[in-house]
C-alpha cells in the first residue's frame, strides 16, 4: 500500500501507537492519533507528537473519525468488537494492528513468537543465539521494542525475532512470518477473549498464512498448541521436555537434543542451561529450533545456553537482605506463569501476589504452593479474590497490603534467613501501573530501599 497522502487514524498512544504515528508520519501519511485518555493522562510520552504534523485526538472515541480516513492502526490494547471498528468494517476501512502495519514495511524475514507464557525469554534467547551465529537479529515487539519503529532499517539480510501478543493477532490480514512458534496455551485474557475458543483461534492466526516453506514451532507437551498442527500448511517441528521425538527437540540422556531434518545433534547437558526452571527449558528447545532453522549451528546454540542470563522481571534476583533472597517476576501476568516461578523456587518462600482481574481462576495457582510457599501477602484488584481462594484451599496464612513497597516491608517481616521472598502478582499490571515493567522497577526500588535501612 502506498501511504503518501493517505490519511490514517492511529488508536491507543501508548508505546506502539506512537511509533506507528512517528513511521506513517514519515512517509507522508495525514495522520489523525486518538486516545480515549486525556492529554494529562498520557504524560510525556505524548510530546514527540506534538512536534510533528499530526491531528491529536484526545480523551474521545474514535467513532466519528473513522469516515475521515482510509486506513485505521489499532494499538494492541484496543479490543477488535470495539463499536468504531464495526462502524469501520461496514464502510470498508481497512483495519490493521501495528503488527500488521510493521509487517508489511519490513524486507526482513520474521520469526514471530507467542504463547501465554515464556515469550519474552523466548524471543531475547533466540536473538541471542542468531547474533552469536552471525546474523543482525533485532528483538522486537511486546518486549518494548515496537516491531514498526525498526521495519523500514531492516534488509533481506537482517532477521525481526518478534514477541507477538493475541491482541495484536487480531487484526493480522497479510502478516506471514517464515518461523512461527506457539510456546503454550493456558487460560489467561478471558476477560478479552470471552472464551478459551476464542483465545487459541487468535494465537493460531500466527500461522495462518503460512507456506510449505515456511516454519511452525508448537509444544508437544502442551494440548492446546500440540492440537493446532493439523491447522498448519507449513512444516511443523514440535519441541518436548517431557518424551523423546523423531524431529523438533527434545531430551534424550540429559541432553538438549534437535533434529530438524537433517540428522541427529547434541546441543548441551541440561544442567549446562544457565537459566533455571522446567518452564525455561521449554523455552530453550523452543529458541533452539527456531535459531537453527535459521542457520545457526548447534554449537552456537549451546554457547548461549551456556551464558544467558534471563531477562528483566522475569525471576530477576535482586538482592539478599539478612539472609533473605529477593525475587522480581512481575512478568508473572497470569496464574500459570506465577505457578512456574514458584517451581523454581529453592527453600520456603514468602509470596507477593495480586493485581488487575483478567477473569482467571487462581485454584491451580494456590494448589501449586505445596511446600514452598509459607506465607501469602495480596494487594490489587484480585485481593479479595486470593484470599477467598486461598481460604477455601485450607492456605490461611495470607496477609493484605495497599502497595507494592508495603508488601516488600511485610513479607521481609514473614521471612527467616533462608528464605526467599517471590513477587509473582499472577495478574496484569494495569490496575495500578502502566505495565509490568514499570511494577517490576517499583518493587526492585522497595527491595533497595528497605536494604539501605541495614546499611
Amino acid at each position: 500500500m502506498e501511504y503518501h497522502g493517505k490519511a490514517v487514524l492511529v488508536v491507543g498512544l501508548a508505546r506502539s501507537g506512537i511509533a506507528a504515528t512517528k513511521v506513517l508520519k514519515s512517509l507522508g501519511a495525514r495522520v489523525i492519533a486518538n486516545d480515549i485518555k486525556r492529554r494529562e493522562e498520557l504524560g510525556d510520552s505524548i510530546l514527540e507528537l506534538e512536534t510533528l504534523d499530526v491531528e491529536l485526538c484526545l480523551g474521545c472515541t474514535p467513532d466519528d473519525l473513522v469516515e475521515k480516513v482510509d486506513l485505521i492502526v489499532i494499538s494492541p490494547s484496543v479490543p477488535i468488537d470495539s463499536p468504531f471498528i464495526q462502524k469501520a468494517q461496514r464502510l470498508g476501512r481497512e483495519v490493521i494492528s501495528e503488527l500488521e502495519l510493521a509487517y508489511r514495511l519490513c524486507r526482513a524475514p520474521v520469526i514471530a513468537i507467542t504463547g501465554t507464557n515464556g515469550k519474552t525469554t523466548t524471543v531475547t534467547l533466540t536473538g541471542e543465539m542468531l547474533k552469536k551465529a552471525g546474523f543482525n537479529a533485532y528483538v522486537l515487539g511486546n518486549i518494548g521494542v515496537p516491531f514498526v519503529s525498526k521495519a523500514l532499517g531492516m534488509d533481506e539480510d537482517d532477521i525481526a525475532v518478534v514477541e507477538v501478543s493475541s491482541f495484536q493477532l487480531e487484526a493480522v490480514r497479510h502478516f506471514h512470518p517464515h518461523v512461527a512458534a506457539i510456546l503454550n496455551i493456558t487460560p489467561d485474557h478471558l476477560n478479552r477473549h470471552k472464551t478459551m475458543e476464542n483465545y487459541i483461534a487468535a494465537k493460531a492466526r500466527i500461522f495462518e498464512n503460512c507456506t510449505p516453506n515456511d516454519w511452525v514451532v508448537l509444544n508437544a507437551d502442551n494440548e492446546a498448541a500440540a492440537r493446532l498442527a493439523t491447522q498448519v500448511r507449513g512444516q511443523v517441528l514440535f519441541f518436548s521436555r517431557l518424551k523423546q521425538l523423531s524431529k523438533g527437540a527434545w531430551v534424550e540422556g540429559g541432553k538438549v537434543v534437535l533434529d530438524i531434518g537433517q540428522g541427529k545433534e547434541e546441543v548441551c547437558g541440561v544442567e549446562d542451561i544457565f537459566i533455571p526452571g522446567a518452564h525455561n527449558l521449554e523455552n530453550a528447545l523452543a529458541a533452539a529450533l527456531m535459531a537453527r532453522v535459521m542457520g545457526a549451528t548447534a554449537q552456537d546454540i549451546a554457547v548461549t545456553l551456556k551464558t544467558f542470563k534471563g531477562v528483566e522481571h522475569r525471576i530477576e534476583y535482586v538482592d539478599t537482605i539478612r539472609g533473605v533472597k529477593f525475587y522480581n517476576d512481575s512478568k508473572g501476568t497470569n496464574p500459570d506463569a506465577s505457578i512456574k516461578a514458584i517451581q523454581a523456587m529453592k527453600g520456603p518462600t514468602v509470596l507477593i501476589a495480586g493485581g488487575m482481574d483478567k477473569g482467571s481462576s487462581f485454584d491451580e495457582f494456590i494448589d501449586a504452593f505445596g511446600k514452598t510457599v509459607t506465607h501469602m501477602v495480596v494487594l490489587g484488584e484480585t485481593a479479595d479474590k486470593l484470599i477467598r481462594t486461598a481460604k477455601e484451599k485450607g492456605f490461611e496464612e495470607v496477609y493484605r497490603v495497599n502497595t507494592v513497597e508495603e508488601s516488600v516491608r511485610k513479607a521481609f517481616s514473614l521471612a527467616s534467613p533462608g528464605y526467599n521472598v517471590l513477587f509473582s502478582p499472577a495478574c496484569a499490571s494495569w490496575d495500578m501501573f502502566k505495565d509490568y515493567e514499570e511494577r517490576g522497577r517499583v518493587f526492585k526500588s522497595a527491595v533497595r530501599a528497605l536494604k539501605g535501612e541495614f546499611e
